[in-house]
């Protein structure tokens, strides 16, 4: 179910809104990650990033 819930997603317009938005949130988590200070927030902006590409069935939780 997770699959194609994904798979609609992507074709019914998560394409565009979710593509733009995962750069986005990569671009943030790279600049984050070249300080020290940053690192724990660059690394939750990947995780954004991936959400926002594959939104179903996707669990975040804190490691």
């Amino acid at each position: 179910m997770r699959l194609i819930g994904n798979i609609l997603w992507f074709i019914l317009g998560g394409f565009i809104s979710g593509l733009e938005l995962a750069i986005c949130n990569f671009i943030w988590g790279c600049i984050l990650c070249l300080t020290i200070i940053g690192i724990p927030f660059g690394k939750q902006f990947f995780k954004i990033a991936k959400l926002s590409l594959a939104p179903f069935g996707a669990v975040i939780a804190e490691t």
